[in-house]
């Protein structure tokens, strides 16, 4: 017969407990019972016996001690009443109240399960990590000390003794206070293999909270500045903001030094990111090209909230050389900061305010830009906004329709070049109606009213002024024709949109400042205005037809596509062949998509001549993800028909992925440009990944030439650890 215990230790609470045996030999039932009580020990056992010349109360088969949350369970456990100490042994296994689990073949520990001495000792955290060890002391509720310690984040399939990586040391701290994991004379090893040695290491636990320590380093090697190594240090200043410190030694060239910088405040937050070295610049095998001097970049915005409806931020983007973040690889040129985005190659500074709310939309900005290309405008020659000023307010008027009130404003100055300042004031309004028979009436009608102000263009005296009243009215009429199916429903639309309005409003020597790149597509086939921005219009009577449908498959399965052209009354010569609007036709503008739920899409966008249909341009766009394959390809052609450089442009984009087993990739990816022969930028690597790490090697090639900067062939590695971070090179050109 199985004997069961429960005692709510009067065995652990004091020293002075009373027996329940009456002597070493002598073992009687008690009868099964459930008693708490506060700061003791809950025990339950098969078979429990007191030994009363020992002082010694002995649990014996499936024994569990419960303490505030904290469970161990062992094959045999004893306790004695006069020292208060715990030992158990076989099978050991204490449960902690956040799930972490430790195991044993041996412990000694106090009567409330915490400190104590265990012999081969294991460690599982809710996270995954696992740590092992011959011996461990664990000293109070947060300090646990390893002898021969492993730590790995992998998690071991049964049969498998080597993780993917490990961290093998002579002697290991756990400290759950501050969450970090430190290693004395530790050697890192991958599949059991060890790589490199370190006299001291540290890692923080990913559920614990930030602090200060030094993170991975970067190393690598490059044709550019040769070898070098960028240790970081990360400062927890506050809870509220933190530091980088990442200084860069090179054996080509003189050190630079890198900062990261974050700090929150109740309404917002900063991020700044600057370097700065006293360097000559140099070409891409490092040779000095002139004299030394201090360089830099700054790259830093913020974002604060006035009110509810209310931001403003800043954005500063601003670098001492063309070059400078070519040459030391930084990164972040192109990020967005601030509500606007820079173009390639070009550094936008912004300070601005934005508001919003359900009816009204406002922002304001001050903007400068930097050219970073060898070619194109001069420095002087680029218009700083000073400031642009755009607003919206919705106005729904019930039955009859919604009115919009905008109003704009610009003010471009240069150094060297025309100034021009201009404010528009407009009106929209529109409603929808629907007729017997399905037909949809859009009707509409807009006003705008523009002033400029411009200084020495070429086109006008050397002070001008000029105003124009424009406007339009028209209707769109639609008439959807739908029909369910039992394993596809069809959508089917013919749409017309006709506008008169007014007429040769680009007659006046304006400026085209914000729509000189503009080209019609799909998206604005049925607007009043087709075209973008305030400086042209599209005026005359104008047509735009075209016919969309859908297909939906039951499965998630579908088709959609469009299909349509623009007509106007008269010619009007501000418009240039690539916009689409040159001459009274456009030409045919087509859109197509298919999507298969989560796993593949395609995209694409085609424009045929007007009247030999031929391909004067195709944008397309593939994304899949399958079980062991992922990839993203972009394919693009343009005519020189409709270029503005009148070079014909045809280029493709591919990246992905390839699974050749369950833990190994194939890594790819191109950019090509066709016409120039130009591989801009091709890579192709393996890879292999688990549940607690990924390895890369991957070769590829830069085939640019940017100025004393040529192409570049490089090796790079890249090692991802679970819980410990990226470690690893970057370039080896």
């Amino acid at each position: 017969m199985a004997w069961r215990l429960i005692l709510a230790t009067l065995l652990m609470a004091a020293p002075a407990a009373p027996a329940i045996a009456q002597d070493a030999t002598e073992t009687k039932d008690v009868e099964r019972q459930a008693v708490e009580v506060e700061d003791r020990v809950v025990l339950d056992a098969d078979n429990a016996y007191v030994l009363e010349n020992e002082n010694l109360v002995v649990a014996e088969g499936n024994v569990r001690a419960e303490y505030e949350g904290r469970v161990l369970t062992a094959d045999r456990l004893t306790y004695n009443r006069e020292t208060g100490r715990v030992r158990a042994s076989g099978n050991i296994v204490i449960t902690e109240p956040d799930g972490t689990e430790r195991f044993a073949e041996e412990i000694e520990t106090d009567a409330r399960l915490a400190n104590g001495y265990a012999a081969g000792f294991s460690l599982r955290s809710i996270a995954g990590e696992t740590a092992a060890a011959n011996t461990a002391e664990r000293r109070n509720e947060t300090i646990t000390e390893l002898d021969r310690a492993i730590f790995t984040a992998c998690e071991l399939c049964e049969g498998q003794s080597t993780p993917t990586w490990a961290i093998r040391a002579r002697k290991a701290v756990l400290n759950e206070e501050t969450g970090m994991y430190t290693y004395r004379d530790a050697v890192f090893e991958i599949a059991g293999v060890p790589v490199v040695y370190f006299p001291y290491f540290s890692h923080p636990d990913p559920n614990a909270e930030r602090r200060s320590g030094f993170l991975v380093p970067r190393f690598g090697a490059s044709t550019k500045y040769g070898a070098f190594l960028q240790p970081r240090y990360y400062w927890n200043i506050s809870p509220y903001q933190d530091l980088v410190v990442a200084p860069a030694f090179y054996t080509k060239i003189d050190p630079l030094l890198e900062f990261d910088y974050r700090k929150r405040f109740y309404s917002g937050d900063v991020n700044v990111n600057f370097s700065f070295t006293n360097e000559a610049r140099f070409d891409d095998d490092g040779e000095r090209l002139n004299n030394k001097a201090f360089r830099g970049h700054l790259f830093a915005d913020g974002r604060f909230r006035i009110s509810d409806e209310w931001d403003w931020g800043f954005a500063v983007e601003e670098v001492t050389d063309d070059l400078y973040t070519d040459r030391y690889d930084i990164s972040g040129e192109n990020d967005r900061r601030g509500i606007y985005y820079s173009q390639p190659k070009t550094l936008l500074s912004q300070l601005y305010t934005q508001g919003q709310s359900h009816n009204w939309y406002v922002d304001a900005s001050l903007q400068t830009f930097d050219n970073l290309q060898a070619q194109g405008l001069r420095e002087d020659a680029i218009a700083d906004v000073l400031p642009l000023i755009n607003s919206q307010y919705d106005l729904d008027l019930g039955k009859y329709g919604f009115v919009s009130l905008t109003g704009s404003a610009a003010f471009l100055e240069r150094v060297a070049g025309a100034d021009s300042r201009r404010v528009s004031t407009g009106v929209d309004w529109s409603t929808q109606r629907i007729i017997p028979g399905g037909l949809i009436v859009e009707p509409f009608a807009e006003g705008r009213f523009d002033y400029y102000d411009l200084n020495d263009f070429p086109t006008v005296d050397e002070t001008s002024t000029i105003t124009r009243g424009l406007g339009a009215a028209g209707v769109k009429l639609s008439m959807p024709f739908y029909r369910p199916g039992k394993w596809i429903d069809l959508l089917v639309e013919p749409i017309v949109m006709g506008a008169v309005a007014s007429g040769s409003p680009n007659d006046d020597p304006i400026p085209i400042e914000d729509g000189a790149y503009y080209e019609l597509d799909t998206a604005s086939l049925f607007d009043a205005n087709a075209q973008a921005g305030y400086d042209l219009y599209e005026g005359d009577q104008k047509i735009g037809a075209g016919i969309s449908a859908v297909a939906r498959w039951k499965n998630g399965f579908e088709v959609s596509g469009l299909v349509g052209r623009r007509w106007r009354s008269e010619d009007d010569n501000a418009f240039d062949v690539p916009s689409n609007l040159d001459g009274t036709v456009s030409d045919w503008l087509a859109s197509f998509s298919v999507d298969v739920t989560e796993n593949f899409s395609f995209d694409a966008k085609l424009r045929l001549d007007d009247d030999s249909l031929a391909l004067n341009r195709l944008d397309t766009a593939l994304d899949f993800n399958l079980e062991r394959a992922r990839a993203k390809a972009v394919y693009y052609r343009i005519d020189e028909s409709i270029t503005r450089s009148g070079i014909r442009q045809e280029g493709v984009f591919l990246l992905g992925e390839v699974n050749v087993t369950n833990n190994f990739l194939v890594l790819f990816e191109l950019q090509r440009e066709f016409e120039q022969n130009l591989n801009i930028r091709q890579a192709l690597g393996i890879a292999y990944e688990d549940d607690c790490s990924r390895f890369e090697l991957v070769y590829e090639r830069q085939g640019t030439q940017n100025r004393e900067l040529g192409p570049s062939e490089s090796i790079v590695f890249r090692f991802g650890f679970k819980t410990i971070g990226e470690l690893g090179s970057r370039n080896f050109d």
